[in-house]
Protein backbone atom coordinates (compact mmCIF):
# COMPACT_ATOMS: atom_id res chain seq x y z
CA UNK A 1 0.00 0.00 0.00
CA UNK A 2 1.34 3.07 -1.07
CA UNK A 3 1.45 6.25 1.73
CA UNK A 4 0.10 9.24 0.75
CA UNK A 5 2.38 12.16 -0.33
CA UNK A 6 3.77 14.80 2.18
CA UNK A 7 1.38 17.70 2.22
CA UNK A 8 2.58 21.04 1.20
CA UNK A 9 1.64 24.78 2.42
CA UNK A 10 -1.23 24.93 -0.21
CA UNK A 11 -3.82 27.89 0.02
CA UNK A 12 -6.31 24.83 0.84
CA UNK A 13 -4.35 23.45 3.96
CA UNK A 14 -3.25 26.61 5.50
CA UNK A 15 -4.76 27.63 8.64
CA UNK A 16 -5.06 30.82 10.60
CA UNK A 17 -2.45 31.51 13.38
CA UNK A 18 -5.25 32.21 15.95
CA UNK A 19 -9.13 33.07 16.27
CA UNK A 20 -7.84 36.70 16.30
CA UNK A 21 -6.65 36.24 12.87
CA UNK A 22 -9.42 34.10 11.43
CA UNK A 23 -11.52 37.46 12.74
CA UNK A 24 -9.72 39.53 11.54
CA UNK A 25 -9.45 38.29 8.18
CA UNK A 26 -13.54 37.55 7.79
CA UNK A 27 -13.99 41.52 8.19
CA UNK A 28 -12.33 42.21 4.81
CA UNK A 29 -15.96 40.43 3.92
CA UNK A 30 -18.42 43.26 3.30
CA UNK A 31 -20.74 44.19 5.53
CA UNK A 32 -18.94 41.95 8.65
CA UNK A 33 -16.20 44.29 9.28
CA UNK A 34 -18.95 46.24 10.65
CA UNK A 35 -20.10 43.71 13.07
CA UNK A 36 -16.26 43.15 13.91
CA UNK A 37 -16.09 46.76 14.87
CA UNK A 38 -18.47 45.88 18.05
CA UNK A 39 -18.40 42.64 18.39
CA UNK A 40 -14.16 42.50 18.70
CA UNK A 41 -13.85 45.83 20.47
CA UNK A 42 -10.84 44.74 22.79
CA UNK A 43 -9.07 42.85 20.65
CA UNK A 44 -6.76 45.80 18.69
CA UNK A 45 -5.45 43.74 15.74
CA UNK A 46 -8.95 42.69 14.86
CA UNK A 47 -10.14 46.77 14.50
CA UNK A 48 -7.02 47.12 13.03
CA UNK A 49 -8.11 45.45 9.97
CA UNK A 50 -11.49 46.25 10.80
CA UNK A 51 -10.90 50.17 10.13
CA UNK A 52 -9.67 49.05 7.23
CA UNK A 53 -12.54 47.08 5.69
CA UNK A 54 -14.88 49.40 6.67
CA UNK A 55 -13.01 52.08 4.69
CA UNK A 56 -13.23 49.70 1.80
CA UNK A 57 -16.67 48.69 1.97
CA UNK A 58 -17.30 52.51 1.95
CA UNK A 59 -15.14 52.99 -0.73
CA UNK A 60 -16.69 49.94 -2.72
CA UNK A 61 -20.16 52.01 -2.71
CA UNK A 62 -19.57 53.85 -5.78
CA UNK A 63 -19.65 50.82 -8.12
CA UNK A 64 -22.98 51.97 -9.24
CA UNK A 65 -21.25 55.01 -10.95
CA UNK A 66 -20.43 53.58 -14.70
CA UNK A 67 -16.77 52.84 -15.80
CA UNK A 68 -15.07 54.92 -12.92
CA UNK A 69 -17.02 53.42 -10.02
CA UNK A 70 -15.83 50.02 -11.01
CA UNK A 71 -12.60 50.70 -11.31
CA UNK A 72 -12.87 52.08 -8.07
CA UNK A 73 -14.74 49.23 -7.26
CA UNK A 74 -12.50 46.92 -8.33
CA UNK A 75 -9.30 48.32 -6.66
CA UNK A 76 -11.15 48.34 -3.05
CA UNK A 77 -11.93 44.52 -3.90
CA UNK A 78 -8.02 44.22 -4.31
CA UNK A 79 -7.28 46.25 -1.18
CA UNK A 80 -10.09 43.27 0.63
CA UNK A 81 -8.56 40.59 -0.63
CA UNK A 82 -4.86 42.02 0.02
CA UNK A 83 -6.07 42.49 3.50
CA UNK A 84 -7.47 39.73 4.01
CA UNK A 85 -5.02 37.36 3.49
CA UNK A 86 -2.30 39.70 5.40
CA UNK A 87 -5.30 39.03 8.22
CA UNK A 88 -5.33 35.53 7.85
CA UNK A 89 -1.52 35.64 7.81
CA UNK A 90 -1.36 37.27 11.09
CA UNK A 91 0.32 40.98 9.96
CA UNK A 92 -0.80 44.20 10.28
CA UNK A 93 -0.57 45.14 6.83
CA UNK A 94 -0.34 48.97 6.29
CA UNK A 95 -3.05 49.45 2.96
CA UNK A 96 -1.52 52.54 1.39
CA UNK A 97 -4.27 55.77 1.38
CA UNK A 98 -6.92 53.11 3.14
CA UNK A 99 -4.87 53.03 6.46
CA UNK A 100 -4.83 56.71 7.24
CA UNK A 101 -8.40 57.11 6.95
CA UNK A 102 -9.29 53.99 8.80
CA UNK A 103 -7.20 55.70 12.16
CA UNK A 104 -9.91 58.23 11.54
CA UNK A 105 -12.09 55.78 12.93
CA UNK A 106 -12.53 56.31 17.07
CA UNK A 107 -15.04 53.78 18.79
Amino acid sequence: MDTPPEQKNTPSNIQPKSDSHLMAAVSYVWLLAIVMLFVKRDDKFVQFHAKQAVVLLIISLVTFIPVIGWLIGFVAFIGMVIGFINAWQGKEYQIPLIYGWSQKINL
